[in-house]
C-alpha cells in the first residue's frame, strides 16, 4: 500500500459527493434493530484520525472519494461522534453538540487495498487507529467498542445536581470513569479546575492519549 495520491482527482467532486449522500441516507432507512444496533450492519468498523477541527472536511472529502472510485458497495458509513451538551451563554441555557472524540471520525467498510488506499489518502487523514506497522491492515472495532462510541449521543438534560465532591484531586493522579460515554476507562489528571469543580483527564481513546473534560463527580481515584 502507498500513501501518495494526486489531489486533482477530486477537483470534479462535488456532484458525486451528493450521490454517495444519497447512497448514505438509503443506509439509515434499513431494519431497525440494525439501526439500534450498529455492530450488525454489513462490513466492520474503523478508526480514522484527522486533523483536528477538520472532521467535517474530511466527512465530506471522503464520500466524494468514494463516489469518485465506485466504492460506495464498500464504504457504507462515516460517523463522526456526537453528544448534546447543555451550555448556558449569557445567562442563557442551550443544547449545543459537541464532538465526543475530536480529530477522530469512524468508518464502515469492508477492508481491502482499494477501501484503505481511499480512506487513508483523503485529505486531512493522517491514519488508521490501530495499524500497528505501515502496510498492515489496521484493526477493527470490536463489538464493545463499537456499541460504547456509537452511543455517546447524550439526551440533552442536565446532569441531575449532586453532592459536591472533596478537591483532593493531583496532577499526575490516576483515576478511573465512573460515567458517561467515557464509563470504565482510565486515565491521568492533566489540569484541575476548582472554580467549575471539572477536570481534564488524559483518556487513551483509539490507542491515543486525548485530552477530556470531566466533572469532579465522573471520576473516582484508582
Amino acid at each position: 500500500m502507498t500513501d501518495d495520491i494526486t489531489t486533482t482527482q477530486l477537483a470534479t467532486d462535488d456532484d458525486a459527493a451528493q450521490l454517495v449522500d444519497a447512497t448514505f441516507d438509503l443506509t439509515e432507512d434499513g431494519d431497525d434493530s440494525e439501526a439500534e444496533r450498529p455492530w450488525l450492519r454489513p462490513g466492520k468498523w474503523y478508526v480514522v484520525h484527522s486533523q483536528s477541527g477538520y472532521e467535517k472536511k474530511v466527512d465530506a472529502n471522503l464520500k466524494a472519494r468514494i463516489a469518485s472510485y465506485n466504492l460506495a458497495d464498500r464504504i457504507y458509513e462515516i460517523v463522526i461522534p456526537m453528544e448534546d451538551v447543555v451550555e448556558f451563554k449569557q445567562g442563557r441555557k442551550q443544547t449545543v453538540q459537541k464532538k465526543v472524540f475530536p480529530g477522530y471520525l469512524l468508518v464502515r467498510c469492508e477492508m481491502d487495498d482499494e477501501t484503505w488506499f481511499c480512506i487513508r489518502n483523503t485529505p486531512g487523514v493522517t491514519g488508521f487507529v490501530g495499524q500497528s506497522q505501515k502496510g498492515k491492515t489496521p484493526a477493527p472495532l470490536s463489538r464493545k467498542e463499537v456499541e460504547t462510541f456509537l452511543s455517546a449521543k447524550g439526551d440533552g438534560k442536565e446532569a441531575p445536581k449532586r453532592k459536591a465532591p472533596k478537591l483532593d484531586y493531583e496532577i499526575g493522579e490516576g483515576v478511573r470513569v465512573k460515567e458517561g460515554p467515557f464509563a470504565d476507562f482510565s486515565g491521568q489528571v492533566a489540569e484541575i479546575n476548582a472554580d467549575h469543580m471539572k477536570l481534564k483527564v488524559l483518556v487513551n481513546i483509539f490507542g491515543r492519549e486525548t485530552l477530556v473534560e470531566m466533572d469532579f463527580s465522573q471520576v473516582a481515584k484508582l
